[in-house]
């Protein structure tokens, strides 16, 4: 806050116009009574415009009487004794902002960081933060980089990264315990920004990549788990019913030999176990005396061939299975 000196000039420019009006007026009645009138009206204005003072809501104007305190002055219009007082500093009660850094400190696992913070304080005793410290701003911003360089010092990088709300009020409370004696509360400190070295930056990703896949496998691992548990029930299932493992062989062959010209390898002890070859040769046969009784020479479409091969040709199980 500073002091109106809009209406400062107007109060000593409104005593100036009163007085030199008067000043004229005597002047010509006796010209030694006019100038000494004058000369008390600019001593008048003067006097009145620097007794005058105004502050805002927000601040108080700290009045020293001949050099010692005298108390607190405003909100709003005050006057004080000219000469004898004067202002000796506006203290702004609002909640103030303030950054600091510390800048390539080392923590606790000897890794250099730089960090940058945000102090949110307020003056509640605006005599104390004019008599005890010299410049209370300054002051609270080495304080806070003090402070801040000492829970780097303590801290892990793993800390600072992850804990910041727990640094946050290791913070707070450091910095209040030392501004409180200058009548300074810290409402909160909040960290804005860990810079580290490039380096320790690809390390990092690395490693955390190294993490994930290595959480990929795990899940692989437990998923053929699972798979391998489920083809043991599916094994005894099919071991109690016969039936129902060469109905699933039948309806893989259909599957894959819905589609034209498709060949499909199976071991031939699936074929005996099905009884598919011998039906496949009977087919066969009735299809060529079906040719030979219509005298026809053209060959016929081409049906999905399945070949029976010895079952290590195809690693004695079926395909899809």
């Amino acid at each position: 806050m500073q002091v109106d000196s809009g209406l400062r000039t107007l109060v000593w420019l409104f005593v100036a116009i009163v007085g030199g009006i008067i000043s004229f007026v005597l002047f010509r009645a006796s010209a030694p009574l006019g100038v000494l009138m004058g000369a008390v009206t600019l001593i008048v204005a003067w006097l009145l415009s620097a007794s005058i003072r105004m502050v805002a809501q927000w601040e108080r104007a700290v009045v020293l009487n001949f050099g010692r305190f005298a108390g607190m002055r405003g909100p709003g219009l005050f006057f004080i004794t000219p000469v004898a007082q004067n202002v000796a500093r506006i203290i702004d009660l609002r909640t103030i902002t303030s950054t600091f850094k510390a800048e390539q400190s080392i923590t606790a696992d000897t890794v250099p960081v730089d960090v940058d913070a945000v102090l949110f304080w307020r003056v509640i005793n605006p005599e104390k933060a004019i008599l005890e410290v010299q410049d209370y701003s300054q002051a609270i911003g080495w304080a806070s980089q003090t402070a801040l360089r000492d829970v780097i010092g303590r801290s892990t990088l793993a800390d600072i990264l992850s804990g910041r709300d727990k640094i946050d009020n290791i913070l707070k409370t450091l910095i209040d315990n030392r501004t409180e004696p200058w009548g300074v509360e810290v409402t909160s400190v909040e960290i804005r920004d860990v810079t580290i070295p490039a380096a320790l930056q690809d390390a990092m990703s690395r490693q955390a990549q190294a993490e994930r896949e290595r959480q990929a496998r795990i899940i692989l691992g437990e998923s053929e788990v699972q798979v391998a548990a489920k083809f043991m029930e599916a094994a005894k299932l099919y071991e109690q019913s016969p039936t129902a493992l060469h109905l699933r062989a039948m309806n893989m062959l259909y599957e894959g030999m819905k589609d034209k010209g498709s060949m499909i390898i199976v071991p031939s002890s699936a074929l005996d176990t099905m009884n598919l070859g011998a039906m496949t040769g009977l087919a066969s046969q009735q299809q060529a005396q079906l040719l030979q009784g219509a005298g026809t020479p053209q060959a016929p479409a081409a049906p999905p061939i399945v070949r029976a091969a010895p079952p290590s040709a195809v690693g004695g199980y079926l395909p899809g299975i």
